[in-house]
């Protein structure tokens, strides 16, 4: 008997250091009491991984990590020297190119005009003497006054020097003409292949600079600078605002009542006031946790994905891998 009231003198103040222990712990929030609608989660980021489509030596990086940089801000840049040289050779060969099709459209120089221009009133003048003198031979045949050869001749002169006229006449308008149609169009045609091969160029050229596609903040970076860097691989990793998301699962119960855009509120350590957020998806898949065989006994065990998203405004504020309670309301 005096046993047993020791032992109860013993382990009455365990339990009420135990009692006193919990009370104050559940006065600071601790104790693991959770809500009815509040429910466990973690902070993610769905990073953008930045690369170039070249490869090249790292001549530039113009970020740090943990740096919040603006959209459309240089992050990195490669060695690009062949680049800039395969430009200057195509925009070359675009201007020749052009170049030779407006010569096509324009037909011979103005100096070979003034000379083509130059014979024909020679040709003219010559023709026009040869009609008089023509006019002079029959004459004197019909007077007798000279044989029929030399009328001949005088006849076959008039008619060289016309024709002489219209030959230089269609030498004159040729030279006004522009090229074959046939021509044109295969000028044509290398003037589109020289433009598609300098946009080719520049392209390649474009990419050896990266920008950033949106604000955010860089989280990490992979390459410092004078490394080699092979096409694809990523440089520098971001997490814009708009991509920070926090995870959480609820029981069978509730998943019926969320959908998209519902408001929730996400409480953090360190975060200060609570931050709002809306719910961007609700899985239609279930789960267990731990995974257990199905019963009805079991169906409390039953979880869902639901994952809510912040304003960008407030998604500084959390961090990829930060544990979060998620209150529905």
């Amino acid at each position: 008997m005096r046993l047993k009231w020791r032992s109860r003198l013993l382990i009455a103040p365990r339990v009420r250091a135990l009692a006193c222990a919990c009370t104050a712990a559940l006065a600071s929030g601790g104790c693991s009491r959770d809500p009815r609608d509040t429910y466990q989660g973690y902070v993610e980021g769905e990073f953008v991984y930045l690369a170039s489509s070249q490869s090249g030596q790292l001549t530039q990086l113009a970020v740090a990590r943990g740096q919040t940089v603006a959209a459309d801000v240089p992050v990195f840049a490669l060695e690009s020297q062949n680049e800039a040289d395969a430009v200057a050779q195509a925009r070359q060969q675009l201007q020749a190119a052009r170049a030779q099709q407006a010569d096509l459209l324009t037909g011979k120089r103005r100096a070979e005009i003034n000379v083509i221009e130059a014979q024909l009133a020679q040709a003219r003048a010559d023709a026009t003497r040869a009609e008089t003198q023509l006019r002079r031979d029959e004459e004197q045949y019909q007077a007798g006054g000279i044989p029929k050869s030399q009328l001949d001749d005088s006849r076959a002169a008039a008619l060289s020097a016309a024709a002489h006229v219209r030959e230089l006449e269609g030498q004159l308008e040729v030279a006004r003409l522009p090229g074959r149609e046939a021509q044109i169009r295969a000028q044509a045609a290398q003037v589109r292949a020289a433009e598609a091969a300098l946009a080719q160029a520049q392209w390649r050229l474009d990419q050896k600079s990266v920008r950033a596609p949106h604000a955010g903040l860089v989280f990490d970076t992979m390459y410092r600078s004078g490394e080699w860097v092979p096409a694809g691989s990523p440089v520098v990793r971001m997490l814009p605002p708009e991509n920070v998301k926090v995870r959480f699962f609820v029981p069978e119960t509730v998943v019926g009542a969320l959908a998209p855009g519902h408001p929730v509120r996400i409480h953090c350590d360190g975060c200060g006031a609570d931050v709002p957020a809306v719910l961007s998806f609700v899985s239609d898949q279930a789960e267990y946790t731990p995974p257990v065989i199905y019963s009805n006994e079991t169906r409390a065990k039953l979880v869902f994905l639901v994952e809510a998203r912040p304003q960008a405004a407030d998604a500084p504020r959390l961090h990829p891998g930060q544990p979060v309670e998620v209150a529905l309301r």
